[in-house]
Formats: C-alpha cells, structure tokens, sequence
C-alpha cells in the first residue's frame, strides 16, 4: 500500500504515468476503430445492403470516425513526444548516456515514427481529397470502391499494428 501511495503522491511518476496512459488509449482507440471498420463494418455492409449503399453507408461511418482521430493524432503526438522525453530522462539516470546513444532504441523509434507519418498521411489523404460518387465511375471503380470504401483502409491498419509491435519493442529497451 505504501508503494502505491507513494507513486500516487509523487508528480514526477505519476506525470509520465497518466502521459503514457494517454497516449496508450488513443493509440488503442484509434487503431481499434479503423480495426472495426475494416473487420466488421465493411465486411458486414458488402452482405447486408446492396453493392450500391456500401460506399454510401461507409462513408457515413467513417465521417465519424475522422472527428474522433483529427482530435486522437494530436493527442498521440503531444503525448508521445511528452515519451520521448520521459524515457530520455530515465535513460539518462540508468545508464548516465542519453537517448542519442542507444542506437537500437533510436532505429526502432524512427521506424515507428515514420509509420505513424505515413499512417497519419493516409489519413489526410482520405480527408482532403474525399471521392464523392459521381456516377460516371467505371466498373473496375465500382468494384474497388465495394471492396475498400474507405480508401487504404486496410494499409492503414496493418501500419497500425506494426506501429504497436514497434511500441512494444521500445517499451522492452528502456526497462
């Protein structure tokens, strides 16, 4: 009990504490909805309405979705590079060497990062250059929009999930 209450009552654990958590549960909130749309509501909609209210209703979906993630990326950002500096810290006490000289962490830290940029450029993509259906689309368009609504949806998510394997990775090198 004490243990606890001591980490409760010191700001400088419990900071960096609350910090991860934040970041922890937009990551989870994020990649967890995207996982939704893409094992559940696309798949579901391709058998229950007809082909031509796929993207019409997918797109309802995922207007919602893009609110709740412009907020997440920020908060993922802020919070990670709150991270960053939290674990800089605790390197440097262990070890007496900063962030810059652990080059395993470093490599695995740019490699998460940059997924999370092209992650979150797919991201923009599908929200500044939005395909409205015009009825002029091909049948090959047709088919493409039926099996992937939500353009790159799938990519995203499997970035997403190499992007938690590499979070899991650097929480293992700094311990």
């Amino acid at each position: 009990m004490d243990a606890l209450q001591s980490t409760l009552t010191d700001i400088n654990q419990l900071l960096p504490i609350i910090n991860h958590w934040f970041h922890l549960v937009s990551a989870v909130i994020w990649i967890g909805g995207l996982a939704f749309l893409v094992m559940a509501v696309t798949p579901g909609l391709k058998r229950a309405v007809p082909r031509e209210y796929v993207k019409p209703i997918s797109d309802t979906f995922y207007k919602q979705y893009k609110r709740v993630v412009g907020v997440l990326l920020v908060i993922i950002l802020v919070t990670g590079g709150i991270n960053f500096h939290y674990v800089n810290v605790l390197l440097t006490t262990q070890t007496g060497l900063s962030i810059s000289n652990h080059p395993k962490y470093l490599t695995i830290f740019f490699i998460k990062l940059g997924l999370v940029l092209a992650i979150m450029t797919l991201f923009l993509y599908t929200v500044l250059f939005k395909t409205e259906q015009t009825g002029e689309e091909t049948a090959e368009e047709k088919e493409e929009q039926l099996y992937e609504p939500i353009p790159f949806q799938r990519a995203a998510l499997w970035m997403g999930l190499f992007i938690i394997l590499c979070a899991a990775a650097l929480k293992h090198l700094h311990q």
